[in-house]
C-alpha cells in the first residue's frame, strides 16, 4: 500500500508518498480501506521528532481516518462505513483499527468529513466532561478554540456552560462565535488580558479552563480561575515549562489536570469511545453537532497539508483525501 513516509525529523518537506508493507490486523482488529485521514498537531510535532508513537504501534502519521471495512471484526461487518481513533497509520490507504475505537459514519456525511471527528471530538468530550467534568451552567474557556479541537470544544461547551470564552485569532472570531462562543479574545491578549475578559464576561472565574496551547498560557490560566477551578492541559505547542502559583492554587484548590489521549490503554480508549458513542454520536444525526472541515489535500500533498497548519490558517479540521 501507499502512505505517508517521514523521512527524518524536520519541516513538512520531509513527508513523501512511499510503498510501505500492509498492515496487519490481529484478533479484534479491523482492516479499513482508508478514505480520508485527519491531520492533527500531533501528526506535526511527531513530524518533528517530538511525540513518538507508543510502542508497537506503527511510525505512519495518523490518528484518525474513516473508510470502508476490508476485514471485519465484530460489531462490524465488510463493507460498513466507519470512522476511527488510531495511535498511529492514518495518513496510508490501509489501517489496522481496534474495533473497539471505531464507530460507524453518520448517515448522509462523507467521507472527509467523518475523518474530521474521531480525534477532534474524543479529545473535547475526554477533557470536557470526563476529566474536567463540566457542569451546566459553569464558566468554560476554550484556547485555540478555532482548531479542529477547539472547534469540538464549543459545539459541545453549547448548551452546558452558561458562559464560553473562546480565544483565538481575531480573523477566526466570527467563527468561534457560530460555533457556541458566547465571548472571544484575541490570543495576543491571553498572558495579560485573560483574567480580565473571564470576569467582564461571567462576573466571576472560570470554572473550567481547556488549553490547547501550553506554558505560554499558565499563569494567565491560573490568574483567571474561580475557586475549585479545573485547568485541563493538553499541548505543548507553547511550551512545556511555566511558572506556576502555589499560592493561587492552593487558596483557590484548583486543580491542573494533564492529559493525553494517544498514551492511553486499549481498554481505556474503548470506554471513552463507548461514552462518546452513547452520549454524543446520535447529536451529528440531528444536526446539533459537526465536524468543521476547512480545507482537504489529496494524500500525497500532506506536507502542504501540514504548512498550512502551521500556518494558522484554517478553522476546523485539514483532511487528507485518500
Amino acid at each position: 500500500m501507499r502512505a505517508i513516509v517521514v523521512k527524518a525529523p524536520g519541516g513538512p518537506e520531509v513527508l513523501e508518498l512511499q510503498e510501505v508493507p500492509d498492515p496487519r490486523p490481529v484478533p479484534g482488529d479491523l482492516l479499513v480501506r482508508v478514505h480520508a485521514a485527519g491531520v492533527n498537531r500531533a501528526d506535526v510535532l511527531q513530524r518533528m521528532g517530538r511525540y513518538p508513537p507508543p510502542p508497537g504501534e506503527p511510525e505512519t502519521l495518523g490518528l484518525e481516518i474513516a473508510g470502508e471495512v476490508v476485514e471485519p471484526a465484530p460489531p462490524f461487518q465488510r463493507g460498513d462505513r466507519v470512522m476511527a481513533l488510531l495511535a498511529g497509520g492514518g495518513y496510508a490507504e490501509l489501517a489496522r483499527v481496534p474495533a473497539a475505537q471505531a464507530m460507524p459514519v453518520p448517515a448522509g456525511m462523507d467521507f472527509a468529513h467523518a475523518a474530521a471527528i474521531p480525534e477532534a471530538f474524543l479529545t473535547a468530550w475526554l477533557n470536557l466532561f470526563l476529566l474536567g467534568r463540566l457542569l451546566r451552567g459553569e464558566v468554560a474557556v476554550v484556547h485555540a478554540a478555532a482548531s479542529g479541537v477547539g472547534s469540538a470544544a464549543l459545539q459541545l461547551c453549547r448548551g452546558v456552560a452558561a458562559t464560553v470564552l473562546a480565544t483565538a485569532s481575531p480573523a477566526k472570531h466570527a467563527a468561534c462565535l457560530e460555533l457556541g462562543a458566547t465571548h472571544v479574545l484575541g490570543r495576543d491578549q491571553v498572558p495579560t488580558g485573560l483574567s480580565q475578559a473571564v470576569r467582564a464576561a461571567a462576573g466571576r472565574g472560570a470554572d473550567l479552563i481547556f488549553d490547547l496551547v501550553g506554558a505560554a498560557y499558565l499563569e494567565a490560566n491560573v490568574a483567571a480561575l474561580a475557586l475549585h477551578g479545573r485547568l485541563c492541559c493538553i499541548s505543548t505547542m507553547g511550551g512545556s515549562k511555566g511558572t506556576l502559583d502555589l499560592g493561587a492554587l492552593l487558596s483557590r484548590r484548583l486543580t491542573v489536570i494533564g492529559s493525553t489521549l494517544r498514551s492511553r490503554s486499549l481498554a481505556q480508549k474503548a470506554k471513552l469511545v463507548a461514552n462518546f458513542a452513547q452520549g454524543a454520536l446520535p447529536r451529528f444525526a440531528s444536526g446539533e453537532l459537526r465536524p468543521v472541515l476547512g480545507r482537504t489535500y489529496p494524500l500525497a500533498q500532506a506536507g502542504e497539508a501540514h504548512a498550512a497548519m502551521e500556518r494558522n490558517e484554517v478553522v476546523g479540521k485539514i483532511a487528507l483525501i485518500v
